[in-house]
């Protein structure tokens, strides 16, 4: 698949590339700043040390738009929605402003006991175990391509590992590099943990494959940078048994550490 031809795709029905940008994300092309953060579900105040946020997209949206300044990087800040769908939407209109860098933000979910709720991840792939990324692997719409492999940027990888390690051993953070699965559901995903884990994977989500995918047929570089939500190898689910120490781990490396990594990946991959 072609990004071109989807463009031409929506064209050829009568809209333009601002109709693309503004539907999906209810601001102009030209609001899009060339560094970008994307999160399924934060929000700015998630991240507080990024700079002052001002929202773009009207309250209303479903997909949240906010620029924000810190003293030397201004960025724009996406919320989608969960799962690969939502994700899509908010950020395959990013091939049409002037955005050169993109950070995916979010939670992740343990697979291995030794990868501990707050740790960070940073996958170097995604298994895909969703349906949307069929829609922009290839022309023919009935390839399947589940169970693919996608992998970041590797320069914007590198530029990740390398502040994630520097600034987590300052904090004493454990961090990790991560083998991604992308899953469409989280409540049908538990009786197939075995097979994942066959698959070579120690952590899961649901969107990281349909980015990575997606982010190279822009042809824009993208890196994904994770807080691990919960351990399904040590019973410690989304639904049940975290500790309050575990949480307060989680809120402190996603507060505090996460504004850091971002900025200076995004100060390292600025040419």
């Amino acid at each position: 698949m072609d990004y071109n031809k989807l463009l031409s795709g929506m064209k050829k029905y009568g809209s333009t590339e601002q109709d693309i940008c503004t539907y999906g994300l209810s601001v102009t092309p030209e609001s899009i700043q060339e560094n970008v953060v994307i999160a399924p579900w934060w929000e700015p105040d998630t991240l507080p040390g990024l700079g002052e946020a001002k929202r773009l997209s009207p309250p209303a949206c479903a997909i949240g738009v906010w620029n924000i300044k810190s003293d030397d990087i201004e960025m724009t800040y996406i919320k989608t929605g969960i799962g690969a769908p939502m994700f899509l939407e908010g950020l395959l209109p990013l091939g049409v402003t002037k955005c050169k860098r993109i950070i995916f933000v979010g939670s992740v979910g343990s697979l291995d006991p030794g990868i501990n709720i707050g740790d960070i991840v940073i996958p170097e792939f995604s298994v895909c175990g969703d349906g949307t990324s069929r829609y922009i692997s290839s022309d023919d719409l009935t390839r399947d391509v589940f169970g693919e492999k996608v992998y970041p940027d590797a320069r914007m990888f590198d530029s990740a590992t390398t502040a994630t390690a520097r600034i987590c051993d300052e904090n004493k953070v454990k961090w990790h590099k991560g083998k991604n699965f992308s899953t469409d559901t989280i409540v049908g995903q538990f009786a197939h943990i075995d097979t994942i884990l066959n698959m070579g994977c120690n952590v899961i989500e649901m969107e990281t494959a349909v980015a990575f995918r997606a982010a190279e047929l822009m042809k824009i570089p993208l890196v994904a940078l994770f807080n691990v939500s919960d351990n399904t190898a040590t019973n410690k689910s989304l639904v049940s048994g975290r500790t309050p120490e575990e949480m307060e781990y989680r809120w402190f490396t996603r507060r505090e550490l996460f504004p850091k990594i971002i900025l200076s990946i995004f100060a390292n991959c600025i040419v």
